[in-house]
């Protein structure tokens, strides 16, 4: 079982190369719901959606997130009813939306919808929430404290971000199925995402984090930041928010507690005797994936950092 920490875009991508060379039902993704919010009356999870929707190959590519082909009837009609519409939802993307919605108000889980809709796009990895509980991220900034979706979608990340604000609504607990994962796992993989806001608040959960670090799993982390520049998002400013460098370095000083090995860009090559003098293994390859074949590759370079080169691809 290889145990997949996951974010948004990048973290989707990665996974999409790991699934194309080990068999998907051996991989659990955990996922960020530090996002997730509630807008017009619905239950939406940003990072959820563009992991199940990256692999079940029906998200928007172009932008990487949302359904590829949608329609945005829906949010005309509620911008001309003077709601707000600027988070931009799909009509496909709002079935989703409405599905989530209403089986929590039934009593399910995060994690049993998780899994229905996976399943129900024909998903083979296994998909689970971070927590069950809702657990925000609130960036505290120049503008007054905000959601994150506020911050990167309404605000375009403009404000100047002071502090970042982690499981705003109280202590979180993991999804119960998490911790069972993790004793089983033969490689924890940390993907190319906002070490911040999209790792940060999975192991912001005390027992995840323990979990993690004390595994006997080889635990390797890939850099999203690449020659001191995020591939996508705002990792820069809120890495710096928090006192980390904006490098591949920051990125592994950031898990230094959890981590064996990182996988960084051969642009930083130059940072990995710095890495290594930590004790962090480092594995300087090509992390830039423009297509399938790159995805691949950097899967087969994590997973051998872990030690599971001789992993019979699937």
């Amino acid at each position: 079982m290889i145990v997949v920490l996951a974010g948004g875009v990048g973290a989707a991508r990665f996974l999409e190369g790991l699934a194309a060379i080990v068999a998907p039902e051996r991989i659990v993704a955990v996922v960020n719901t530090g996002d997730d919010m509630i807008m017009h009356g619905l239950h939406i999870s940003p990072d959820l959606d563009i992991v199940t929707c990256t692999l079940a190959g029906v998200i928007d590519r172009d932008q990487g997130w949302g359904i590829a082909g949608d329609t945005d009837e829906c949010m005309r009609w509620l911008g001309r009813l003077g709601a707000p519409t600027w988070f931009k939802l799909g009509d496909r993307d709002l079935a989703l939306h409405i599905y989530r919605t209403a089986r929590l108000r039934a009593g399910a889980t995060l994690s049993h919808v998780a899994d229905e809709i996976r399943r129900a796009l024909g998903v083979g990895v296994n998909i689970i929430p971070m927590s069950d509980e809702p657990a925000p991220t609130h960036v505290i900034t120049d503008q007054g404290e905000l959601h994150f979706e506020e911050y990167f979608v309404r605000e375009r990340c403009q404000p100047t971000v002071h502090a970042v604000r982690l499981h705003a609504a109280g202590p979180v607990r993991p999804a119960p199925e998490l911790l069972p994962f993790l004793s089983r796992a033969e490689a924890i993989i940390i993907a190319p995402s906002n070490p911040v806001v999209s790792i940060g608040p999975i192991l912001a959960i005390a027992e995840l984090r323990t979990a993690i670090a004390s595994s006997h799993a080889p635990v390797v982390a890939i850099s999203p930041i690449v020659g001191g520049a995020a591939i996508k998002g705002p990792a820069v400013p809120l890495m710096r928010s928090v006192g980390l460098e904006p490098t591949a370095l920051g990125v592994a000083e950031a898990y230094i507690d959890v981590i064996d090995g990182i996988v960084i860009d051969n642009v930083d090559a130059h940072l990995a005797p710095a890495i290594e003098a930590r004790g962090i293994k480092t594995l300087v390859t090509d992390t830039i994936m423009r297509g399938m074949p790159e995805k691949m590759a950097l899967a087969r370079a994590t997973l051998e950092l872990a030690g599971l080169a001789a992993m019979t691809p699937h």
